[in-house]
Protein backbone atom coordinates (compact mmCIF):
# COMPACT_ATOMS: atom_id res chain seq x y z
CA UNK A 1 0.00 0.00 0.00
CA UNK A 2 1.12 3.76 -0.50
CA UNK A 3 2.08 5.13 2.27
CA UNK A 4 0.98 8.36 1.69
CA UNK A 5 -2.72 6.70 1.50
CA UNK A 6 -2.09 4.70 4.43
CA UNK A 7 -4.30 5.47 7.53
CA UNK A 8 -2.72 7.43 10.05
CA UNK A 9 -1.10 5.58 12.97
CA UNK A 10 -2.98 6.78 15.98
CA UNK A 11 -1.13 8.84 18.91
CA UNK A 12 -3.52 8.31 21.50
CA UNK A 13 -1.79 5.71 23.72
CA UNK A 14 1.58 7.21 23.33
CA UNK A 15 3.76 8.71 26.03
CA UNK A 16 3.76 12.69 26.05
CA UNK A 17 5.51 15.29 27.92
CA UNK A 18 3.94 18.67 29.33
CA UNK A 19 7.31 20.53 30.31
CA UNK A 20 8.86 18.23 32.75
CA UNK A 21 5.92 15.98 33.45
CA UNK A 22 5.62 12.90 31.17
CA UNK A 23 2.05 11.28 30.34
CA UNK A 24 1.43 7.43 29.66
CA UNK A 25 -1.00 8.40 27.03
CA UNK A 26 -2.40 11.86 25.35
CA UNK A 27 -5.94 11.94 27.53
CA UNK A 28 -6.86 14.09 30.83
CA UNK A 29 -9.40 14.23 33.12
CA UNK A 30 -10.61 17.86 32.72
CA UNK A 31 -11.27 20.53 35.30
CA UNK A 32 -14.83 19.80 35.90
CA UNK A 33 -16.14 20.75 39.30
CA UNK A 34 -16.92 17.47 41.13
CA UNK A 35 -18.92 19.30 44.71
CA UNK A 36 -17.12 16.33 46.71
CA UNK A 37 -15.81 18.76 49.23
CA UNK A 38 -16.82 19.51 52.73
CA UNK A 39 -15.75 22.49 54.73
CA UNK A 40 -13.90 22.80 51.71
CA UNK A 41 -11.77 20.27 52.14
CA UNK A 42 -11.40 16.98 50.36
CA UNK A 43 -13.30 13.99 51.11
CA UNK A 44 -13.31 10.21 50.43
CA UNK A 45 -15.66 10.87 47.71
CA UNK A 46 -13.26 12.83 45.85
CA UNK A 47 -10.27 10.56 46.11
CA UNK A 48 -12.83 7.47 45.16
CA UNK A 49 -13.76 9.28 42.16
CA UNK A 50 -10.06 10.24 41.15
CA UNK A 51 -8.39 6.79 41.74
CA UNK A 52 -11.20 5.35 39.53
CA UNK A 53 -10.07 7.23 36.57
CA UNK A 54 -6.65 6.85 37.33
CA UNK A 55 -7.14 2.83 37.31
CA UNK A 56 -9.28 3.64 33.86
CA UNK A 57 -6.27 4.36 32.01
CA UNK A 58 -6.04 8.03 32.39
CA UNK A 59 -2.95 9.81 31.59
CA UNK A 60 -3.78 12.39 33.85
CA UNK A 61 -6.45 13.34 35.97
CA UNK A 62 -7.06 16.77 37.19
CA UNK A 63 -9.03 18.19 40.27
CA UNK A 64 -11.04 20.61 39.57
CA UNK A 65 -10.98 24.11 40.83
CA UNK A 66 -9.16 24.99 43.79
CA UNK A 67 -9.24 28.65 45.07
CA UNK A 68 -6.14 30.19 46.19
CA UNK A 69 -7.96 32.32 49.05
CA UNK A 70 -11.29 32.05 51.32
CA UNK A 71 -12.91 35.07 48.91
CA UNK A 72 -12.25 33.16 46.04
CA UNK A 73 -14.85 30.52 46.83
CA UNK A 74 -17.89 30.20 44.33
CA UNK A 75 -19.24 27.38 46.21
CA UNK A 76 -19.18 26.28 50.13
CA UNK A 77 -18.73 23.02 48.50
CA UNK A 78 -15.29 23.83 46.73
CA UNK A 79 -11.86 23.09 47.47
CA UNK A 80 -10.08 25.92 49.50
CA UNK A 81 -6.10 25.34 48.62
CA UNK A 82 -4.44 25.84 51.49
CA UNK A 83 -1.81 24.01 54.15
CA UNK A 84 -4.59 22.29 56.24
CA UNK A 85 -5.69 20.05 52.99
CA UNK A 86 -1.83 19.23 51.55
CA UNK A 87 -1.97 16.04 53.66
CA UNK A 88 -5.68 14.39 52.61
CA UNK A 89 -4.65 15.87 49.46
CA UNK A 90 -1.35 13.73 49.15
CA UNK A 91 -3.24 10.79 50.06
CA UNK A 92 -5.26 11.61 46.63
CA UNK A 93 -2.43 12.01 45.00
CA UNK A 94 -0.31 8.93 46.07
CA UNK A 95 -3.55 6.93 45.13
CA UNK A 96 -3.46 8.44 41.46
CA UNK A 97 -0.03 7.89 41.14
CA UNK A 98 -0.36 3.83 42.54
CA UNK A 99 -3.10 3.86 39.32
CA UNK A 100 0.21 4.86 36.71
CA UNK A 101 -1.61 7.92 36.29
CA UNK A 102 -0.64 11.57 36.86
CA UNK A 103 -1.97 14.42 38.82
CA UNK A 104 -3.30 17.87 38.64
CA UNK A 105 -5.09 20.58 40.37
CA UNK A 106 -6.84 23.40 38.64
CA UNK A 107 -6.42 26.74 41.22
CA UNK A 108 -8.18 30.02 40.31
CA UNK A 109 -9.95 32.70 41.96
CA UNK A 110 -14.00 32.71 41.22
CA UNK A 111 -13.93 36.61 41.05
CA UNK A 112 -17.50 38.16 40.91
CA UNK A 113 -18.93 34.72 41.39
CA UNK A 114 -19.49 33.87 44.80
CA UNK A 115 -21.77 35.84 47.54
CA UNK A 116 -20.96 37.37 51.04
CA UNK A 117 -21.89 34.11 52.89
CA UNK A 118 -19.66 32.08 51.30
CA UNK A 119 -16.62 34.57 50.03
CA UNK A 120 -16.88 36.24 53.89
CA UNK A 121 -17.09 39.37 52.13
CA UNK A 122 -18.47 41.52 49.58
CA UNK A 123 -17.19 39.13 45.88
CA UNK A 124 -14.37 41.35 44.05
CA UNK A 125 -13.28 41.51 40.40
CA UNK A 126 -11.44 43.72 38.14
CA UNK A 127 -14.05 46.36 38.24
CA UNK A 128 -16.91 47.38 40.43
CA UNK A 129 -20.79 46.61 39.27
CA UNK A 130 -23.48 43.94 39.67
CA UNK A 131 -23.36 40.10 38.80
CA UNK A 132 -26.96 39.70 37.62
CA UNK A 133 -25.84 35.54 37.55
CA UNK A 134 -24.64 35.00 40.95
CA UNK A 135 -26.80 37.68 41.72
CA UNK A 136 -24.32 39.74 44.09
CA UNK A 137 -22.80 43.77 44.18
CA UNK A 138 -19.18 43.62 43.54
CA UNK A 139 -16.19 46.08 44.46
CA UNK A 140 -13.43 46.14 42.04
CA UNK A 141 -9.94 45.66 43.65
CA UNK A 142 -7.16 47.85 45.03
CA UNK A 143 -3.71 47.80 43.59
CA UNK A 144 -2.29 45.87 46.92
CA UNK A 145 -4.84 43.43 46.56
CA UNK A 146 -4.33 42.69 43.22
CA UNK A 147 -0.59 42.54 44.02
CA UNK A 148 -1.54 40.18 46.50
CA UNK A 149 -3.77 38.19 45.28
CA UNK A 150 -0.82 37.27 42.19
CA UNK A 151 1.45 36.45 45.37
CA UNK A 152 -1.41 34.27 46.25
CA UNK A 153 -1.38 32.04 43.39
CA UNK A 154 2.40 31.15 43.87
CA UNK A 155 1.37 30.21 47.34
CA UNK A 156 -1.38 27.78 45.86
CA UNK A 157 1.70 26.12 43.81
CA UNK A 158 3.48 25.86 46.70
CA UNK A 159 0.70 23.84 48.32
CA UNK A 160 0.54 21.54 45.42
CA UNK A 161 4.12 20.81 45.58
CA UNK A 162 3.51 19.62 48.93
CA UNK A 163 0.76 17.88 48.14
CA UNK A 164 2.09 15.85 45.36
CA UNK A 165 0.83 17.02 42.24
CA UNK A 166 2.90 16.71 39.10
CA UNK A 167 1.04 19.84 37.38
CA UNK A 168 -1.06 22.69 38.57
CA UNK A 169 -3.74 24.17 35.87
CA UNK A 170 -4.15 27.86 35.91
CA UNK A 171 -8.19 29.08 35.58
CA UNK A 172 -7.76 31.81 33.23
CA UNK A 173 -10.73 31.45 31.57
CA UNK A 174 -14.77 30.96 32.04
CA UNK A 175 -15.28 34.32 33.74
CA UNK A 176 -13.21 33.82 36.42
CA UNK A 177 -11.03 36.42 38.48
CA UNK A 178 -8.44 36.21 35.78
CA UNK A 179 -10.80 36.67 33.12
CA UNK A 180 -12.64 38.93 34.65
CA UNK A 181 -9.83 41.77 34.26
CA UNK A 182 -8.70 40.35 30.74
CA UNK A 183 -12.38 40.67 29.26
CA UNK A 184 -13.41 44.04 28.00
CA UNK A 185 -17.11 42.98 29.34
CA UNK A 186 -15.79 42.74 33.32
CA UNK A 187 -12.68 44.86 33.17
CA UNK A 188 -13.80 48.59 32.89
CA UNK A 189 -10.82 50.20 34.90
CA UNK A 190 -9.46 53.58 34.10
CA UNK A 191 -5.74 52.59 35.64
CA UNK A 192 -2.85 50.62 34.43
CA UNK A 193 -5.04 47.27 34.88
CA UNK A 194 -7.39 48.47 31.90
CA UNK A 195 -8.29 49.55 28.98
CA UNK A 196 -6.19 48.11 26.27
CA UNK A 197 -4.74 44.63 25.87
CA UNK A 198 -1.77 44.97 27.44
CA UNK A 199 -2.76 46.85 30.46
CA UNK A 200 -5.85 43.58 31.04
CA UNK A 201 -3.27 41.19 30.65
CA UNK A 202 -1.24 42.90 33.21
CA UNK A 203 -2.77 40.85 36.36
CA UNK A 204 -2.22 37.26 34.08
CA UNK A 205 1.57 38.45 33.86
CA UNK A 206 1.66 39.30 37.53
CA UNK A 207 -0.26 35.87 38.49
CA UNK A 208 2.00 33.68 36.11
CA UNK A 209 4.99 35.22 37.10
CA UNK A 210 4.29 34.07 40.65
CA UNK A 211 3.24 30.92 39.15
CA UNK A 212 6.38 29.93 37.33
CA UNK A 213 8.19 30.82 39.78
CA UNK A 214 7.26 28.11 42.61
CA UNK A 215 6.62 25.77 39.87
CA UNK A 216 10.44 25.64 39.34
CA UNK A 217 11.68 23.04 37.13
CA UNK A 218 9.63 20.17 38.13
CA UNK A 219 6.04 20.86 38.10
CA UNK A 220 3.99 21.54 34.80
CA UNK A 221 2.14 24.34 34.32
CA UNK A 222 -0.64 24.51 32.31
CA UNK A 223 -3.26 27.19 31.60
CA UNK A 224 -6.88 27.43 30.47
CA UNK A 225 -7.90 30.04 28.57
CA UNK A 226 -10.47 31.27 26.20
CA UNK A 227 -10.39 31.49 22.95
CA UNK A 228 -13.32 33.71 22.52
CA UNK A 229 -16.26 34.67 25.32
CA UNK A 230 -19.43 33.86 23.87
CA UNK A 231 -20.86 36.59 23.55
CA UNK A 232 -20.86 40.56 22.32
CA UNK A 233 -18.63 42.76 23.50
CA UNK A 234 -16.40 39.81 24.96
CA UNK A 235 -13.01 38.38 24.24
CA UNK A 236 -12.95 37.26 20.26
CA UNK A 237 -10.58 35.04 18.34
CA UNK A 238 -7.81 37.87 17.49
CA UNK A 239 -7.41 38.96 21.19
CA UNK A 240 -7.56 34.99 22.33
CA UNK A 241 -4.86 34.57 20.37
CA UNK A 242 -2.69 37.29 21.48
CA UNK A 243 -3.39 36.66 25.30
CA UNK A 244 -2.30 32.76 24.32
CA UNK A 245 0.82 34.07 22.61
CA UNK A 246 1.49 36.08 25.91
CA UNK A 247 0.72 32.77 27.73
CA UNK A 248 3.53 31.22 25.66
CA UNK A 249 5.85 33.74 26.14
CA UNK A 250 5.47 33.62 30.07
CA UNK A 251 6.22 30.33 30.31
CA UNK A 252 3.16 28.42 30.19
CA UNK A 253 3.78 24.31 29.36
CA UNK A 254 0.63 24.06 27.37
CA UNK A 255 -2.42 25.62 27.40
CA UNK A 256 -6.15 24.32 27.36
CA UNK A 257 -8.04 26.03 25.02
CA UNK A 258 -11.53 26.61 25.92
CA UNK A 259 -14.43 29.14 25.77
CA UNK A 260 -17.47 31.17 27.22
CA UNK A 261 -18.34 32.58 30.43
CA UNK A 262 -19.98 30.87 33.18
CA UNK A 263 -21.86 34.16 34.65
CA UNK A 264 -23.15 34.85 31.39
CA UNK A 265 -22.75 32.28 28.76
CA UNK A 266 -22.46 28.69 30.54
CA UNK A 267 -23.89 26.65 28.18
CA UNK A 268 -21.00 28.19 25.63
CA UNK A 269 -18.93 26.35 27.59
CA UNK A 270 -20.59 23.08 28.24
CA UNK A 271 -23.31 23.23 25.39
CA UNK A 272 -26.36 21.44 25.17
CA UNK A 273 -29.60 22.60 27.54
CA UNK A 274 -29.28 23.37 31.02
CA UNK A 275 -32.04 21.61 32.51
CA UNK A 276 -33.80 23.71 35.04
CA UNK A 277 -36.35 21.76 36.78
CA UNK A 278 -33.14 19.08 37.63
CA UNK A 279 -30.90 22.78 38.67
CA UNK A 280 -33.93 23.96 41.15
CA UNK A 281 -34.32 21.08 42.57
CA UNK A 282 -31.40 20.35 44.32
CA UNK A 283 -31.37 24.51 45.01
CA UNK A 284 -31.55 24.94 48.81
CA UNK A 285 -31.71 29.31 48.77
CA UNK A 286 -35.59 29.74 48.19
CA UNK A 287 -35.30 33.10 46.66
CA UNK A 288 -32.77 31.58 44.16
CA UNK A 289 -34.48 28.40 43.45
CA UNK A 290 -37.96 30.46 41.96
CA UNK A 291 -35.51 33.27 40.72
CA UNK A 292 -34.61 30.42 38.56
CA UNK A 293 -37.49 28.51 37.66
CA UNK A 294 -38.82 32.02 36.59
CA UNK A 295 -35.90 33.41 34.59
CA UNK A 296 -33.61 30.27 34.14
CA UNK A 297 -34.82 29.52 30.40
CA UNK A 298 -34.02 33.07 29.85
CA UNK A 299 -30.71 34.22 31.67
CA UNK A 300 -29.34 30.14 30.39
CA UNK A 301 -29.85 29.46 26.63
CA UNK A 302 -29.10 26.65 25.19
CA UNK A 303 -26.35 25.75 22.95
CA UNK A 304 -26.93 22.70 20.65
CA UNK A 305 -24.51 20.36 21.39
CA UNK A 306 -22.00 19.03 18.78
CA UNK A 307 -18.89 16.52 19.27
CA UNK A 308 -15.64 18.51 19.05
CA UNK A 309 -18.08 21.92 18.97
CA UNK A 310 -14.22 24.07 19.82
CA UNK A 311 -12.57 22.35 17.16
CA UNK A 312 -12.73 25.18 15.18
CA UNK A 313 -11.75 28.16 16.69
CA UNK A 314 -9.06 25.84 18.21
CA UNK A 315 -7.78 24.88 14.87
CA UNK A 316 -6.97 28.63 14.54
CA UNK A 317 -4.57 28.57 17.55
CA UNK A 318 -3.06 25.85 16.81
CA UNK A 319 -1.51 27.45 13.41
CA UNK A 320 -0.68 30.37 15.71
CA UNK A 321 1.15 28.40 18.70
CA UNK A 322 4.47 26.52 18.85
CA UNK A 323 3.14 24.89 22.50
CA UNK A 324 1.33 21.91 23.56
CA UNK A 325 -2.38 22.33 22.67
CA UNK A 326 -4.83 20.57 24.85
CA UNK A 327 -8.45 20.61 23.15
CA UNK A 328 -11.20 20.26 25.58
CA UNK A 329 -14.98 20.41 24.43
CA UNK A 330 -17.22 17.48 23.14
CA UNK A 331 -15.18 14.54 23.65
CA UNK A 332 -17.14 11.25 23.69
CA UNK A 333 -15.94 8.80 20.94
CA UNK A 334 -12.65 7.57 20.02
CA UNK A 335 -12.95 8.21 16.12
CA UNK A 336 -13.65 12.61 17.31
CA UNK A 337 -10.37 12.27 19.85
CA UNK A 338 -8.23 10.54 17.03
CA UNK A 339 -9.23 13.44 14.46
CA UNK A 340 -8.49 16.12 17.18
CA UNK A 341 -5.04 14.31 17.51
CA UNK A 342 -4.34 13.85 14.01
CA UNK A 343 -5.03 17.66 13.73
CA UNK A 344 -1.98 18.13 15.76
CA UNK A 345 -3.43 18.60 19.28
CA UNK A 346 -0.96 16.93 21.61
CA UNK A 347 -3.79 15.89 24.37
CA UNK A 348 -7.27 16.00 24.76
CA UNK A 349 -9.47 16.26 28.17
CA UNK A 350 -12.60 15.11 29.01
CA UNK A 351 -15.24 16.04 31.67
CA UNK A 352 -18.89 14.24 31.25
CA UNK A 353 -17.14 11.36 29.44
CA UNK A 354 -15.64 10.20 32.91
CA UNK A 355 -18.13 11.05 34.57
CA UNK A 356 -20.62 8.93 32.69
CA UNK A 357 -17.80 6.15 32.24
CA UNK A 358 -14.49 6.61 34.66
CA UNK A 359 -12.63 3.95 32.87
CA UNK A 360 -13.48 4.91 29.12
CA UNK A 361 -9.96 5.28 28.36
CA UNK A 362 -9.09 1.52 29.01
CA UNK A 363 -12.41 0.74 27.06
CA UNK A 364 -10.74 3.05 24.12
CA UNK A 365 -7.82 0.97 24.17
CA UNK A 366 -9.37 -1.93 23.37
CA UNK A 367 -12.48 -0.54 20.61
CA UNK A 368 -11.75 1.73 18.11
CA UNK A 369 -14.98 2.89 17.53
CA UNK A 370 -16.10 2.95 20.95
CA UNK A 371 -18.45 6.10 22.19
CA UNK A 372 -19.01 6.65 25.91
CA UNK A 373 -23.02 6.57 27.28
CA UNK A 374 -22.89 10.47 27.77
CA UNK A 375 -26.57 11.60 26.44
CA UNK A 376 -25.87 14.87 27.78
CA UNK A 377 -29.15 16.03 29.38
CA UNK A 378 -26.67 17.92 31.39
CA UNK A 379 -27.95 16.33 34.87
CA UNK A 380 -24.46 16.52 36.28
CA UNK A 381 -23.99 19.77 35.92
CA UNK A 382 -27.36 20.99 36.95
CA UNK A 383 -26.80 18.89 40.16
CA UNK A 384 -23.09 19.82 40.79
CA UNK A 385 -23.99 23.68 41.72
CA UNK A 386 -25.85 22.25 45.13
CA UNK A 387 -24.35 19.20 45.89
CA UNK A 388 -21.57 16.38 44.09
CA UNK A 389 -21.61 15.82 40.24
CA UNK A 390 -22.76 12.49 39.30
CA UNK A 391 -24.26 11.14 36.23
CA UNK A 392 -28.09 10.05 36.16
CA UNK A 393 -27.42 6.84 34.59
CA UNK A 394 -25.37 5.42 37.81
CA UNK A 395 -27.34 6.58 41.05
CA UNK A 396 -28.73 4.48 43.88
CA UNK A 397 -32.35 4.96 43.83
CA UNK A 398 -35.10 6.63 41.64
CA UNK A 399 -35.16 10.27 40.58
CA UNK A 400 -37.77 12.55 41.53
CA UNK A 401 -40.35 12.02 39.00
CA UNK A 402 -40.03 15.77 37.55
CA UNK A 403 -36.19 15.59 36.84
CA UNK A 404 -37.27 12.12 34.86
CA UNK A 405 -39.81 13.89 33.24
CA UNK A 406 -37.54 16.37 32.37
CA UNK A 407 -34.82 13.88 31.00
CA UNK A 408 -37.41 12.37 29.32
CA UNK A 409 -38.07 15.39 27.22
CA UNK A 410 -34.57 16.62 26.63
CA UNK A 411 -33.95 12.78 25.02
CA UNK A 412 -36.79 13.47 22.80
CA UNK A 413 -35.87 16.60 21.54
CA UNK A 414 -32.20 15.63 20.71
CA UNK A 415 -33.96 12.96 18.60
CA UNK A 416 -35.41 15.08 16.48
Amino acid sequence: MNNDTAPKESILFTPASIGPVTLRNRTIRSAAFEGMCDNNAPTQKLYDYHRSVAAGGIGMTTLAYASVTRNGLSFKHQLWMRPEIVKPLRRITDAIHAEGAKASIQLGHCGNMSHRSTAGQIPISASTGFNLYSPTFVRGMHKDEIEAMARAFGEAVNNARDAGFDAVEIHAGHGYLISQFLSPYTNHRRDEYGGSLDNRMRFMRMCMEQVMKAAGNDMAVIVKTNMRDGFKGGIEIDEGILIARELEQLGAHALVLSGGFVSKAPMYVMRGEMPITTLTYYMKTWWLKYGVKLAGRFMIPTVPFREAYFLDDALKFREALKLPLIYVGGLVSRPTIDKVLDHGFEFVQMGRALINEPDFVNRMKNEAEVRCGCDHTNYCIARMYSIEMACHKHLEGQLPPCIVKEIERIHRHDAK
